[in-house]
């Protein structure tokens, strides 16, 4: 499946997202994401936490989402990109 980078203490997003079978990473602050199908970051502005993905739509907040709302945009994401 796909490889997604998560911030850390995101833990029952990360379950959730291994139990659908994507590759989960942690990211740390200037982690270089280039290699993730989509990342997961705990606040709306991903600026903040260094995330650099393939692009701005392959950003999903966590905030205010439970663990399977997210899961499910990680999955709209990831359609998007195979159109």
């Amino acid at each position: 499946m796909a490889r997604i980078g998560i911030q850390t203490g995101l833990t029952d997003i990360e379950n959730e997202l291994q139990s659908r079978g994507h590759d989960v990473v942690h990211m740390q602050e200037n982690t270089e994401t280039s290699d993730c199908d989509c990342c997961i970051v705990s606040g709306r502005d991903a600026d903040v936490a260094g995330v650099s993905p393939q692009g701005q739509e392959s950003i999903v907040s966590a905030d205010g989402l439970t663990a399977q709302e997210v899961s499910e945009r990680v999955e709209q994401v990831l359609a998007n990109q195979n159109k």
